[in-house]
């Protein structure tokens, strides 16, 4: 008697393992917390970064939230080695990639995307005393840009990339604009809108090159084959742009809605 109620009792703890996880038809485990876990850099401001409290904040951390409550779920922010995010996403360690994550033909290759919501460019900045003035300057110099970024898409699609003297890679932004001030690189390739809120903050530091190198747009990555969050997402999106929400999240960021409708 005594092991036919252990062997109940295991048959029961199964069953209950079982059923404390639901699964979509293509076998992927769906969080029964209610939780949507989005990959970030937290060191790309504004879109998402630390503040002096070490919190996360950001545009796109506070439209994430926005959007994850039209969804009926919550926003749990991971940060992660940008240079690993389609490998965090299809693994399953998180549901999206939402942090200026440019929509290029070769990450389509690997995840879904939104909508546009962001329009950005590539620019070259440098320090404001250098004799760099446009593109066609930085032949023989040292530029730095952060690994595996649209910044080097972008640099490796303009012929001065065959002049540059060296193309340092770095971790993230904040590092590459550390190199800059400190003289070791010459310039840094990055995201327009960053770099605008660096700018805001040391405009006596740097200068930006009227020249851009490629225009882009961001858009949310979400993994192969979750068509259903995709969509559902989607229209979170659209409500948020709908009831103004989107616009109110922008003008506290960027002072205006630059927000793609």
């Amino acid at each position: 008697m005594k092991r036919l109620m252990m062997s109940v009792l295991a048959i029961i703890m199964v069953i209950s393992i079982i059923s404390g996880c639901s699964s979509d038809s293509a076998g992927n485990v769906e969080n029964e917390d209610n939780t949507l876990i989005i990959g970030i850099d937290d060191k790309f401001a504004p879109m998402g970064f630390r503040d002096e409290n070490n919190e996360i904040v950001g545009f796109d951390i506070d439209y994430a939230r926005a959007a994850a409550e039209k969804m009926g779920l919550e926003a749990k922010f991971q940060p992660i080695d940008w240079k690993t995010k389609e490998s965090e996403l299809s693994s399953g360690r998180i549901d999206l990639i939402w942090n200026g994550y440019t929509i290029t033909d070769e990450r389509k290759e690997k995840v879904l995307f939104t909508k546009p919501y962001l329009k950005n460019a590539q620019v070259v900045v440098t320090i404001a005393d250098s004799d760099i003035t446009k593109l066609a300057d930085l032949e023989d110099k040292i530029v730095g840009l952060q690994s595996l970024s649209s910044a080097s898409d972008a640099l490796n699609a303009n012929p001065i990339k065959d002049k540059i003297k060296t193309v340092t890679e770095f971790a993230d932004n904040v590092l590459a604009l550390n190199d800059l001030k400190s003289g070791r690189i010459d310039a840094v390739v990055i995201d327009e809108i960053v770099i605008n809120y660096y700018m805001t903050k040391e405009q006596q530091t740097f200068k930006v090159l009227e020249e851009s190198l490629a225009p882009e747009e961001y858009g949310i990555g979400v993994k192969k084959g979750n068509e259903e969050l995709l969509n559902k997402l989607q229209a979170a999106l659209d409500e948020l742009n709908a009831d103004g929400t989107a616009a109110q999240i922008s003008t506290k960021w960027f002072g205006e809605d630059k927000v793609l409708k």
